[in-house]
């Protein structure tokens, strides 16, 4: 039977040795059986969470020159600013308007690979009309950065592997990412009457990444094995967690990455604002070795036992 809530976790039984075993065990079910959860009490100091919810919407109110100035298009780094209705998933655009944020890191030398680009520059706004955001955000790339590779020792153990299986795919002074999205309602986007794209069905990329839902707005959504869309709403005290393909292809295929989308606001409801941060592996990480499961490659195999759940859920 597919899944019609998302599971619930909290991350502080699993710094507790009493409590580890039952929260392993509920990972263990989302890994096979969802690839969503709710995650609370997962170490973000509340006063944090609220300057980044107080910067992250600011920065919208930005004069358009402003943002303009750290537009995503003006580095090579695919970071920075990006205007509404600036991208396309599925064939059809989304309704959003978002910044892109990274771990700060030095720009390439000539003697560099080209694609290390893709490491900064972070374009920041102005420190003369936000003089906090950098600041806060900063802290909070790092803090995320910390509790996703903690999670990611969590999913080895939930599936029968070692803690620091996938701690060859990060670097000393990983890059991380994070967006700040801003969703208008359909009202603003002259829409009325249709049911608007704020992002297309896709699936996340890589590892883990750890979603903030800024405002109450319902809209994100993500579709079980029956094809239903299930509703993802706001809870308070809680981060969204999404397994990626990255995960998923790593475990061989035991993780289970879901896909999911988010519709526009409805008429009138205002903005929908939200604040995804994407856990990073190493740039130099070589996933060929996949093919040597048994020598060494990628993370090792999945016990047998726990591959037999998994086909099982997929069988159903």
């Amino acid at each position: 039977m597919s899944f019609d809530s998302i599971p619930i976790l909290d991350l502080s039984l699993a710094k507790d040795p009493t409590t580890k075993p039952e929260f392993l065990d509920q990972l263990r079910h989302v890994l096979l059986e969802v690839g969503f959860l709710y995650l609370k009490n997962v170490g973000i100091p509340e006063e944090l969470t609220q300057a980044v919810i107080k910067e992250g919407i600011s920065f919208f109110d930005l004069p358009l020159e402003e943002k303009l100035k750290i537009e995503m298009k003006n580095a090579p780094s695919f970071l920075g600013y990006s205007r509404l209705d600036a991208e396309i998933t599925a064939h059809a655009i989304d309704h959003r308007e978002q910044i892109d944020l990274s771990t700060d890191h030095a720009v390439r030398t000539p003697s560099q690979p080209l694609y290390r680009n893709l490491l900064a520059p972070t374009q920041w706004p102005s420190a003369s009309y936000m003089p906090n955001f950098k600041p806060v955000y900063s802290e909070y790339i790092t803090r995320m950065g910390a509790i996703s590779i903690f999670f990611t020792s969590l999913i080895a153990e939930a599936i029968g592997l070692k803690p620091n299986a996938f701690n060859k795919y990060f670097e000393a002074d990983q890059q991380h990412k994070l967006k700040i999205v801003k969703y208008p309602d359909l009202k603003e986007l002259g829409l009325e009457g249709v049911q608007g794209q704020g992002v297309g069905a896709h699936k996340d990329g890589m590892f883990t990444s750890y979603l903030l839902q800024v405002t109450e707005h319902r809209g994100l959504q993500v579709q079980n094995l029956s094809g239903e869309w299930i509703d993802c709403p706001p809870i308070d005290g809680t981060l969204v967690v999404a397994i990626g393909q990255g995960m998923e292809a790593l475990t061989q295929g035991v993780c289970m990455s879901t896909t999911h989308r988010v519709l526009s606001p409805a008429p009138g409801t205002g903005a929908r604002f939200s604040v995804p941060f994407f856990q990073g592996v190493s740039l130099d990480a070589e996933f060929e070795e996949l093919n040597d499961l048994d020598g060494g490659g990628g993370v090792g195999r999945v016990p047998e036992e726990v591959r037999e759940m998994r086909r099982r859920v997929v069988a159903r």
